[in-house]
């Protein structure tokens, strides 16, 4: 059990945990900044945590939610305020119902994260700031101390793995839910590089072409919320074509941007496609959670090897940033 000291202010409002961890600092605040990690460790071990979205940039939210042993499920959110890379993060935590919703009959508070180095590894300490001594009683008694233990006592496994979220991986796929998708990849490169390779036509026609033998002859990119865009893939000999179209929806740079995505020359409801990037250890971690309008189409998607292509495409696309 890392943690060691629990302290509860009622006069302060404020309820103090602090927990240390034989790791370097990098690697346990990396715990906070991949979802995949998050997952592993948020909430009770009865009750694993589902992050639907993770934008961790300031302004920035996340969603989540955990499922209880009986099917129950409980839903929140984090609003990022302020953050220092590998030192502090400052948010609001808060209920929300079952449409993501921020549920106003139960009370939301602010919580500061913090990390330090020490002589044995790294240190966590969070201070939850409640609005009312009402507040902080009623969150109490419906569990959240103990909840924060048993997160607490987590996360050594998690930032004792080496390998499962190494940077050295490929491309993931982790199935969220019926209907969603999180892609995830460790790219060599910072955020602003990252974003500036998904935005610059020229150089997405030089590394968005999937698996070798396809080219890219049409790029046309959304910039500003409302446009459309438009992307076309051509097989090498020119005997296959395809390409998709949407509209930008959101656009956070260099941190997230929100699209709609449907196949040209089809009519059928379109996906929507949420980029996240977060720097990471080993460079920029890229997620991007796919909503597809049906289980069907989401497993005929999958079982395309789409994978794979996008794997091709972001080996790639490191190439173009280690020489630039």
């Amino acid at each position: 059990m890392p943690i060691t000291e629990v302290v509860s202010d009622a006069q302060a409002l404020t309820l103090s945990i602090i927990a240390d961890y034989a790791v370097p600092v990098e690697r346990l605040w990396d715990a906070y900044a991949d979802p995949r990690k998050l997952e592993r460790f948020w909430g009770p071990r009865e009750w694993p945590a589902t992050f639907t979205r993770h934008d961790m940039a300031v302004g920035g939210f996340s969603h989540y939610h955990m499922t209880g042993p009986d099917g129950t499920v409980a839903r929140g959110w984090w609003r990022y305020l302020a953050i220092t890379p590998h030192q502090q993060i400052d948010l609001e935590d808060g209920f929300a119902d079952e449409h993501g919703t921020p549920n106003a009959d139960l009370p939301s508070m602010r919580m500061s994260f913090f990390f330090e180095s020490t002589a044995t590894g790294s240190r966590f300490r969070s201070v939850t700031h409640f609005p009312s001594i009402e507040a902080m009683e009623q969150l109490v008694a419906m569990g959240m101390m103990e909840g924060m233990r048993s997160a607490m006592s987590q996360i050594d496994e998690v930032v004792a793995d080496l390998t499962t979220f190494a940077a050295e991986r490929g491309t993931d796929a982790q199935l969220l839910n019926d209907t969603t998708v999180r892609i995830s990849r460790v790219v060599r490169g910072t955020p602003t590089q990252v974003w500036r390779a998904h935005h610059e036509p020229a150089l997405m026609q030089r590394w968005l072409t999937g698996p070798d033998g396809w080219t890219m002859p049409v790029c046309e990119v959304a910039t500003t919320v409302g446009d459309r865009y438009r992307y076309e893939w051509a097989s090498a000999d020119g005997t296959q074509q395809f390409g998709f179209e949407g509209e930008l929806l959101e656009s956070h740079a260099p941190h997230r941007a929100v699209t709609t995505e449907q196949m040209i020359g089809t009519d059928g409801p379109a996906t929507r496609n949420e980029l996240t990037l977060v720097p990471v250890q080993g460079g920029t971690l890229l997620s991007i959670v796919i909503t597809y309008p049906s289980k069907e189409l989401r497993d005929m998607i999958l079982g395309t090897g789409m994978t794979t292509g996008m794997e091709a495409s972001y080996t790639r696309l490191e190439s173009e940033l280690g020489a630039a």
